[in-house]
């Protein structure tokens, strides 16, 4: 199916995602409601995503913690999901009242079929059936991000937190969208958090190579799942704030697209790339060091795949001559915070048979990043990086570059002051200030 213009007045297939700030009360879902009907009346045809409203999803996590300690996975996802299904519920009520047919679905109901992975699972396949009919029926079809069904099981499954992100490309690849909209409160994807960076920029367009290095390296405003999904499908995403006008951001696969960006996008393309897309930061990682390991082939894979075991992914790995003697080394790694207690035990139960002496794990550090398709091109970014982060009086415990991404490792205090450090260094830097118009960044 061909993806269809939609600024030139030809009807279109949008699929749009509302993040919690956006739905996060009775006034914000009726303002979301009369801008999915103003859709619907501008000639698109519209698919709508939801997430739970406001903090819901955390308050129902508080809610699990105060009766188990440790609820069992798949009560806990039935738990997190009632969040997604009162927002769809009210918002297709609300959607009602201005005269037009909106139907809820649950992820399982629009056809989100996914492994049996409680927590985390995976899209395995999207069966849009229901959404199609409706769809068919000039209905508007509402449905809750975050969630699918197991094709083992047939127990209810939940994505991971941020899952409505890849919900929407999921359903938006599924049924040929034309272009993917997920709204936030902010008015697109800026060149840095704009809570730590008042300054930082708005980007217009970034590719999605960018984009899942930012996400990974710490940018909340999209899920990386979500960009490794929209990629691999060449779904168009377009980042805007339910909450203002503005054109926002959009991520595609070659910024050099003059016919897609016309299609999509009133100001078109953009004839340069900048050199940098932005600056990321991440708090969320803690780094452990594994001390004493004997150096021979084959222990660091033994280290590796202990915490590959526990279903942990490790990010940043430096391996370095140890204090505790000539023939020995110290591998250091970067996990998510939530999971270094898991990876620490995990690596305790193979300590024999790896034979390290023993295990420091710091969880005061931030992860800083760079990230840049003009990198590639540019020689001298290296040395601007880091001499912004000198001068800024950081210091730095470990290094991780890729073609377009330099990333260290810092205090978890110094975090600010080297994101605004290497912000400014780059000419980053705009006039006035980003609005943050909800608080979340979601």
């Amino acid at each position: 199916m061909v993806r269809l213009p939609l600024e030139l007045g030809v009807m279109g297939l949008v699929v749009a995602k509302f993040g919690g700030s956006s739905v996060a009360d009775a006034s914000s879902i009726l303002r979301v409601a009369k801008r999915i009907v103003d859709t619907k009346r501008a000639g698109h045809q519209i698919v709508v995503v939801v997430s739970a409203m406001g903090d819901t999803t955390d308050e129902l996590l508080d809610l699990a913690r105060e009766v188990s300690p440790n609820p069992p996975g798949r009560e806990l996802d039935m738990l997190l999901t009632a969040g997604e299904r009162i927002s769809m519920a009210v918002l297709a009520m609300a959607i009602s009242d201005l005269g037009y047919e909106a139907r809820s679905y649950t992820g399982s109901q629009a056809g989100l079929i996914t492994d049996s992975t409680h927590g985390k699972a995976r899209i395995v396949d999207v069966t849009p059936d229901r959404i199609q009919q409706a769809l068919s029926e000039n209905a508007i079809p509402i449905v809750a991000g975050f969630q699918g069904v197991s094709a083992d099981t047939k127990d209810i499954t939940t994505l991971g937190r941020g899952g409505s992100d890849l919900t929407a490309v999921a359903l938006a690849a599924a049924l040929y969208a034309d272009v993917c909209e997920i709204y936030t409160d902010v008015d697109g994807i800026f060149s840095a958090d704009p809570r730590i960076v008042p300054k930082a920029r708005q980007v217009p367009r970034i590719t999605y190579d960018e984009m899942m290095e930012l996400a990974a390296a710490g940018a909340k405003v999209l899920h990386l799942r979500c960009v490794e999904y929209a990629k691999r499908f060449d779904v168009p995403i377009h980042v805007r704030s339910s909450f203002s006008d503005k054109e926002g951001t959009f991520v595609i696969a070659d910024l050099a697209d003059q016919s897609k960006l016309e299609k999509l996008s009133k100001v078109g393309a953009i004839m340069e790339q900048p050199i940098i897309a932005g600056v990321a930061h991440d708090l969320g990682d803690a780094k452990i060091t594994v001390v004493g390991v004997p150096d021979r082939p084959g222990t660091a894979a033994a280290i590796f795949q202990s915490v590959a075991d526990a279903g942990i992914n490790m990010d940043m790995i430096v391996q370095n001559v140890s204090a505790s003697g000539s023939s020995k080394t110290d591998v250091t790694f970067t996990v998510p915070v939530a999971e270094s207690a898991k990876a620490e035990l995990q690596l305790r139960k193979a300590q024999v048979q790896i034979g390290f002496e023993d295990i420091e794990t710091d969880e005061n550090i931030a992860k800083i990043s760079l990230v840049g398709a003009g990198m590639r091109s540019h020689p001298g970014v290296s040395a601007t990086f880091f001499k912004a982060i000198a001068d800024a009086g950081v210091n730095v415990e470990m290094i991780s570059t890729s073609e377009i991404r330099i990333s260290v490792v810092t205090r978890a205090e110094d975090a600010k002051a080297a994101v605004q450090a290497i912000h400014a260094a780059f000419g980053l830097d705009s006039d006035g200030e980003a609005v943050v118009y909800g608080g979340t960044g979601r």
